[in-house]
């Protein structure tokens, strides 16, 4: 299968979740990272979800999936373990052109998830197609040890001085923003120094 790396915009849609098990809420939480309109259909819920279906933070149908429950959702997610329910879900999924994920079944996959890491702005995915989510996950543990939680904010201060940028009419390249993005400046930002840090990165890119 071909499979293209996206990122998605899931602000208030509706997106379902089909299963109420730890691998269910794990889809959960990340819909809700994502501001997404979420609703979970299971005849169990663990005590996480069921907290979150108290608060009204999702809408809870507390029965087994049926055909045409994917009406009106964006995406879908099949997180029952059953490979029959899948395969249902996928089969609507393509009929009402409803992306679909099958946890750990990528046959009846439309899309996959990547293991994720995450700073601040800043998101680095790492998948293998669905062949060894394993691997994706060692790979992505690997990458935290060099992308510390300082380049959350080095991400928010760049935006900020690219922002300043535009308002001054000036542009800069990306090979000039390579330089300018050096030690002295990261480690700034790792001490927390954001003003400092800030100015310099503008001087950087302003100086001619």
């Amino acid at each position: 299968m071909g499979w293209y790396p996206i990122t998605l915009e899931l602000g208030d849609r509706r997106c379902l979740v089909i299963g109420g098990g730890a691998v269910a809420q794990r889809k959960v939480e990340g819909l809700l990272a994502a501001q997404a309109i979420v609703t979970v259909i299971s005849p169990t819920l663990t005590r996480q979800l069921a907290s979150l279906a108290t608060a009204r933070r999702i809408v809870y149908l507390r029965r087994r999936y049926r055909a045409g429950d994917l009406r009106g959702f964006a995406i879908a997610f099949a997180a029952t373990g059953d490979v029959k329910v899948n395969a249902a879900v996928a089969r609507e999924g393509r009929r009402r052109g409803v992306w679909v994920n099958a946890a750990d079944d990528p046959a009846h996959c439309h899309f996959i998830l990547p293991s994720v890491l995450r700073r601040g702005p800043v998101t680095v995915a790492v998948a293998t197609g669905g062949a060894t989510p394993a691997l994706a996950r060692v790979l992505r543990e690997r990458l935290e040890r060099h992308i510390g939680q300082e380049y959350g904010p080095l991400a928010e201060i760049m935006a900020d001085v690219r922002r300043e940028l535009r308002s001054r009419g000036h542009s800069a390249d990306a090979a000039r923003w390579r330089r300018a993005v050096d030690a002295p400046l990261q480690r700034l930002v790792a001490r927390g120094q954001r003003a400092q840090a800030r100015r310099r990165l503008l001087a950087q890119l302003m100086t001619p």
